[in-house]
């Protein structure tokens, strides 16, 4: 099966980043389903994608990933559509701004979250990756190709102040992906992670913040990384974190890996835990 005829499941499809992912991949050829929980966002999608004359190639599945029974609805919608999934993007997200829009200038303390609050951002974060991985992964594995590719967020935001549910719970994500990654060694199924690299220009980030967007980084960043990631030529790369940032375009895209890449978990700068040698 050639790259072009693969088929996706990308979420949080309908924002800046989920937008740019799910044309970058319809742009290489592949079928896309897109996932998202606004119907007006989706509409808007497959518009764009009727103009570039893909629209045949398209899917939109409206779906709230805070549901349990989310993920089995999906992959069944896009089995019934395509038959087959071989890529799953896990780049839904929640942002700070549900909690507060001016949680940059005043910041959200840990005591303020309610449970309700923590565990929307958990759940779409952390248990709907998990479950939609744990949906798709037996038919990669049994036809011995399939990517996963899930998109986290930098270090500094994941500590940052003020952000007691996003960073933890995307930082469950990477640690996640790392177990996930090591769990599929070998079977032809790879597990990698992507993110912008910084503060990006998506509505995630409210005009309250206070930066020029201009000067923010640019969905379209994530693209042309994702389109090599998901592609026969990186079938040996697994347990990698990409910084889309430091994606050079003008260079081959080994290169360009090379150059992006590094450690999925900052495995690479932390100090490892001591074991005790085990009984034979």
């Amino acid at each position: 099966m050639s790259d072009t005829q693969r088929v996706a499941i990308i979420t949080g499809a309908a924002g800046g980043i989920g937008r740019a992912l799910v044309g970058g991949l319809l742009g290489a050829g592949m079928r896309v389903a897109a996932v998202d929980r606004t119907a007006e966002g989706l509409a808007a999608l497959a518009d764009s994608a009727r103009e570039r004359q893909q629209g045949a190639n398209l899917m939109t599945i409206e779906a709230d990933l805070a549901r349990d029974e989310a993920a089995a609805e999906i992959v069944a919608a896009v089995r019934a559509r395509f038959g087959t999934i071989d890529i799953l993007v896990n780049n839904a997200g929640v942002g700070q701004a549900t909690i507060r829009t001016d949680n940059r200038q005043n910041p959200i303390k840990f005591w303020e979250v309610t449970p309700e609050q923590w565990k929307l951002f958990v759940a779409v974060h952390n248990t709907a990756p998990m479950a939609l991985s744990r949906a798709v992964v037996h038919d990669m594995m049994r036809q011995g190709w399939g990517r996963i590719v899930n998109v986290t967020t930098s270090l500094g935001t994941m500590i940052r102040e003020g952000s007691p549910t996003y960073g933890p719970s995307k930082a469950a994500l990477e640690a996640f992906s790392a177990i996930m990654a090591k769990d599929l060694a070998g079977t032809g199924v790879t597990v990698n992670v992507l993110v912008p690299g910084g503060v990006t220009n998506t509505g995630m980030v409210p005009l309250e913040a206070g930066y020029r967007r201009e000067e923010m980084i640019q969905p379209d960043v994530m693209a042309p990384p994702l389109a090599w990631l998901v592609s026969d030529a990186a079938g040996a790369v697994s347990g990698r974190r990409f910084l889309a940032v430091h994606w050079d375009p003008a260079l081959p895209p080994q290169e360009a890996a090379e150059k992006a890449g590094a450690p999925v978990a900052w495995t690479g700068i932390a100090t490892m835990p001591i074991e005790p040698p085990r009984r034979s």
